[in-house]
């Protein structure tokens, strides 16, 4: 844990940070990571590698707070959301052990291309999926793949993987919007879950810290799972890329700053 964890005015900014991930978690259909992590960096003075970890432990009681905000309006498919979080159990692990040994700046650079790649793809977004999937062994093969491919994603850059699942529900499978977002969060908490042990076998993740913001975005998950399930689909992405953006220009100036400041040295 750094210095920062262990004063009062930390705690109030990972509650801080922690209150909008769980919007962006119950609005997006997302575990919040794509806050948490930056967030916990820049405001909780956690190393990169730390706060991706750390941001798997808090995503886990958001998610399921938001998980269960959809499921009270029917908006989570059990069958794509077991077959999907086969994938991301097997991915999980190898973006944990990615995670251990990747460097810092790597990490850094990879996580704001995933925001900055989740911003087009909800701007140019095609709309709306045509209805609920029937699953045959080619859909549930795609679902399993894509839980693979969000699993390694989770695992290594310390998001839900959300941003991968949620696209592919609509545009590959044809999900309604509001139940892609319902059951990613659902395929999200065992994924979350198990990176967590993962991570903490391996010192890349401290519970004490991840709680904090974990908790504290419960309840503002649960309320905008709520919210979502009657939000227009373009203002609810339109906002949310630019929030993304917002992210990917502070991250990549920091990265800036940081290249000038070791060329001088």
């Amino acid at each position: 844990m750094t210095t920062h964890s262990r004063n009062s005015p930390w705690v109030l900014r990972a509650v801080a940070v922690g209150v909008v991930a769980g919007l962006a978690s119950g609005l997006f259909g997302v575990g919040g990571g794509i806050v948490l992590v930056p967030g916990l960096v820049m405001l909780a003075g956690l190393d990169q590698r730390m706060a991706h970890g750390t941001s798997l432990t808090a995503i886990v009681p958001i998610a399921l707070a938001g998980v269960l905000g959809y499921a009270s309006g029917g908006e989570v498919d059990g069958l794509a959301a077991l077959l999907t979080a086969v994938g991301v159990l097997v991915g999980a692990p190898i973006g944990v052990h990615l995670l251990g040994r990747l460097p810092e700046r790597t990490l850094r650079i990879g996580f704001a291309i995933v925001l900055l790649l989740s911003a087009i793809r909800l701007v140019v977004s095609p709309g709306d999926g045509a209805g609920q999937v029937a699953v045959t062994l080619l859909t549930g093969t795609g679902f399993a793949v894509t839980g693979l491919v969000a699993g390694v994603l989770a695992g290594v850059m310390g998001v839900g993987g959300g941003v991968i699942m949620v696209p592919a529900f609509t545009v590959l499978f044809g999900m309604p919007i509001v139940l892609a977002k319902g059951t990613s969060l659902a395929v999200i908490v065992p994924g979350a879950i198990l990176g967590t042990f993962r991570n903490r076998a391996q010192g890349t993740t401290d519970l004490s810290v991840g709680v904090v913001p974990g908790l504290a975005g419960v309840a503002t998950a649960a309320l905008a799972s709520q919210v979502s399930l009657g939000l227009d689909p373009f203002v609810a992405s339109a906002s949310f890329a630019a929030l993304l953006l917002v992210v990917v220009v502070r991250m990549v100036r920091n990265l800036v700053r940081e290249q000038r400041l070791a060329c001088r040295h």
